[in-house]
């Protein structure tokens, strides 16, 4: 005995009482809507109790020219009205009232009509009374959908007619659907005629009505819809278990502006005013925007570091610094800028920030021109490259990757400087991470820092990539459902 939901017993009651027959008719037999009539059809269907037949069937429509003939009546009988109302009317003078396309056939119907007559160029009426035609035909197409079937023999032989005209009849395909009950199908069907509850409700357990209920057996075993719960972006999610690393490690968060000058932005951490990242090229430029930096005494430490190396023990960089280059506003290209300065105005610390970053590069499948980036400093205890080393395995083990390695590079605002790598077994390869070093005294000094600062940085859409098995960075920000919806969250 097979379990029904309650429309699949409404439709299967309705399909016993009629002998079967179109779904439009089988549901409003029933009582039910189309749309829970098709779906228990499909229901009743799976379960082998109905045959369902599909065919196709031609519906007849009034097209453009047979609407406006329903409302203003067919050509040649508005020609011969004319005709008879102005007692004969010139050729020409008739297409005065009516389209050039519909006149010649409307006079020749007319003649075979008996309506009116031609002779030398004039229109002249062979009968009194003005002509009205029974368009019944018209009518019942444009009140009613229906078939060829659905005609007389003297309505068929009107649409023949009308069908010769353009524009008159149109034909629209559709699909029928008949459902009918198996043969043995009677056998399998449990009462039809005991009410079913579908829900239990507090009012039933307070009541104790449940126990003289009957509830709808419930089949667990049938495929469920998928559900798509909220979720957090991927990049959001891991910025959030980042930021709680970085807390852990007991580091607190800075934030700042995205619009920087350049001198925060560049010239405070040691980068020359003809470097190649300064270019219009690399950087974006805010036009007609200057920034101009307050502290006189920092700005001539810098402009000195800049130009001799002040007191830091280097030769710097040995040109006239300008002072209207450092004040040009910038989208900031690194976040570094936000932990420089914050490192000048608390001396000591451990700082980090999370933050999008501009580039003017050509977005491909591992560049943007907006990213996010992570940057944390270390001051005010003992620096060295090997705890710095320390620092950035715990990260890493923090976010689960334990074969890390290092090695020296170059960096223009540290050193010592090395880069991070670590090993990806999803990749089966190195992937290098993040930049690290010790702050040049050029950096530190004109902030007023004497002891080394510990720095490192990195670009948080590479490890998403890693993470979330991404082969193409713009996919993080395209928004495909088919990804956010199935992407396998990241678990601290």
């Amino acid at each position: 005995m097979v379990n029904l939901h309650p429309l699949e017993k409404k439709l299967i009651k309705a399909i016993i009482e009629s002998g079967g027959g179109s779904i439009d008719s089988i549901a409003s037999a029933a009582g039910i809507s189309l749309d829970q009539a098709r779906r228990a059809v499909e229901w009743l269907k799976a379960k082998g109790l109905i045959k369902v037949e599909e065919r196709k069937k031609k519906l007849l429509m009034l097209g453009p020219e047979g609407r406006k003939a329903l409302i203003n009546g067919l050509p040649e009988e508005r020609l011969a009205n004319l005709v008879i109302e102005n007692n004969g009317m010139r050729i020409k003078d008739l297409g005065k009232n009516m389209e050039e396309n519909e006149l010649k056939a409307a006079i020749g119907r007319a003649v075979k009509n008996g309506w009116i007559k031609i002779e030398n160029g004039m229109a002249l009426p062979k009968i009194n009374q003005k002509v009205n035609i029974e368009k019944h035909l018209l009518a019942k197409i444009s009140s009613h959908t229906i078939t060829e079937s659905q005609l007389n023999d003297e309505e068929l032989k009107e649409l023949e007619q009308l069908s010769k005209r353009p524009g008159y009849i149109e034909y629209k395909e559709s699909i029928e659907t008949n459902i009918s009950l198996l043969n043995g199908a009677v056998s399998n069907l449990p009462d039809l005629n005991i009410d079913e509850a579908t829900t239990l409700t507090a009012e039933m357990i307070s009541s104790g009505k449940w126990k003289d209920t009957v509830f709808t057996q419930l089949d667990i075993s049938g495929p469920a819809p998928m559900a798509f719960v909220p979720r957090v972006h991927p990049l959001s999610e891991l910025i959030e278990h980042i930021k709680e690393i970085m807390v852990s490690l007991g580091f607190e968060e800075a934030d700042g502006e995205f619009i920087r000058s350049s001198f925060w932005n560049f010239d405070v951490l040691f980068t020359p005013q003809d470097h190649p990242a300064r270019d219009m090229h690399d950087t974006f430029y805010v036009e007609g925007l200057r920034l101009e930096e307050k502290d006189k005494q920092l700005v001539d430490r810098v402009r000195e570091t800049h130009q001799n190396g002040w007191v830091t023990g280097s030769t710097g960089w040995g040109y006239r610094w300008s002072a209207d280059l450092a004040w040009k506003a910038v989208l900031r290209t690194h976040t570094t800028t936000i932990t420089a300065e914050h490192l000048y105005k608390l001396k000591k610390g451990r700082i980090f920030t999370v933050g999008r970053v501009f580039r003017n590069e050509k977005p491909d499948f591992k560049h943007l021109v907006e990213l996010h980036q992570l940057d944390a400093i270390v001051a005010g205890e003992e620096a060295s490259i090997s705890r710095l080393m320390g620092f950035l395995t715990a990260f890493y083990n923090k976010l689960g990757f334990n074969r890390i390695k290092f090695w020296p590079t170059f960096f223009p605002y540290t050193e010592p400087s090395m880069q991070s790598m670590i090993y990806s077994e999803k990749l089966n390869d190195w992937i290098e991470l993040c930049g690290m070093g010790i702050f040049r005294p050029e950096v530190t000094k004109p902030l007023g820092i004497d002891q080394p600062v510990m720095a490192w940085g990195m670009g948080l859409e590479r490890l998403a990539m890693l993470i979330y098995d991404v082969d193409d960075i713009r996919e993080l920000y395209e928004n495909r459902l088919s990804f956010l919806r199935n992407y396998k969250p990241f678990m601290l």
